[in-house]
């Protein structure tokens, strides 16, 4: 395990130049102290590692001191390979910087580990879009991907029920379920927007600043869940048996069978129980209550209860 901090203390800093140690005991998740007994020893074994004070002090590299690759595990170097996706490098104009990429990696490794590659790819694919759907390649990806590479700021238009135009600084994209998202800031807000809606962008010649607190990940992840909790305005009371529990998950939105999972009473003596499903809209409910046939009844509202009996005399009716 030391072994692999030291290794991993020298990568952060010829990553990422200049850090104190309170950085790289968050990096490592290990304590200060434990950060200036590690410099020592790598000192002492001749990493050049070296300290400076003030304000922007902190520990780096001697420039031009590089390290290389000889710190992988079989484990890591196999893992390396699944580390990104190459359908939408490719898609964002990336395809050939990441075969290099892959094939200098491939030349740092150890002769023993230079089938990591072979041996991922035969056990591992990452199939990005959903199933149904005809993945089309959005014509403005490569121009809106160079301009997050570059951080150039953009006049965007974009289409919704009528054309608007926005300037945006272009934080990122994000791939979800087949579909490219760009997360921009707009003045002081940071919004998303589907890459195949973006109609035209122009630079304006600008670049912008990034926020350094700003995560990609953190910020899709909240905001998925946001625009999910959002769309669901209305509630509605069922009762469930046992497989309607269990198959919930599988007919409605995660966020909306999470609370209503949360929120079930005790089961009766026939394991049925009572609960409260946020939904888009009732006719969305409708749907989803379909889906679930017998294993749901409905108590609340009567106009859904009313609508779902007479599916069921039909269906009945049709099986008579």
């Amino acid at each position: 395990m030391r072994a692999a901090r030291l290794i991993n203390l020298v990568l952060l800093l010829q990553s990422r130049g200049t850090m104190t140690a309170a950085e790289l005991a968050a990096e490592l998740e290990v304590s200060e102290r434990t950060v200036y007994r590690d410099v020592v020893e790598l000192s002492s074994a001749g990493v050049p590692v070296y300290a400076s004070q003030g304000r922007t002090g902190g520990y780096h590299l001697v420039d031009g001191y590089r390290t290389r690759l000889t710190g992988l595990s079989r484990a890591e170097a196999e893992a390396l390979f699944l580390a990104g996706l190459p359908g939408p490098a490719a898609d964002m104009g990336l395809g050939e910087p990441v075969r290099a990429a892959r094939l200098k990696v491939l030349a740092a490794l150890p002769p023993g580990l230079r089938d990591a590659s072979s041996v991922a790819g035969q056990r591992f694919h990452l199939d990005a879009p959903g199933w149904f759907h005809d993945p089309q390649t959005p014509p403005l990806l490569v121009s809106l991907a160079q301009a997050v590479w570059q951080d150039h700021e953009l006049t965007m238009t974009y289409r919704r029920r009528d054309e608007v135009t926005r300037t945006v600084a272009p934080y990122g994209l994000v791939l979800k379920n087949g579909t490219w998202y760009l997360v921009g800031r707009v003045k002081e807000d940071l919004r998303s927007y589907r890459v195949d809606r973006i109609t035209a962008v122009e630079p304006t010649g600008a670049t912008f600043t990034r926020d350094p607190g700003f995560d990609l990940p953190s910020f899709w992840a909240q905001r998925a869940v946001a625009f999910v909790r959002q769309m669901l305005r209305e509630t509605i009371t069922i009762r469930l048996s046992p497989d309607g529990v269990r198959l919930l998950r599988f007919a409605v939105e995660p966020v909306a069978a999470e609370q209503a999972q949360a929120e079930a009473g005790e089961p009766d003596p026939e394991g049925w129980v009572r609960t409260r499903l946020p939904v888009e809209s009732l006719d969305v409910a409708y749907t989803y209550m379909m889906r679930l046939g017998p294993e749901v009844e409905v108590l609340e509202p009567p106009s859904l209860r009313a609508r779902l009996g007479e599916a069921a005399a039909r269906t009945a009716q049709l099986y008579r």
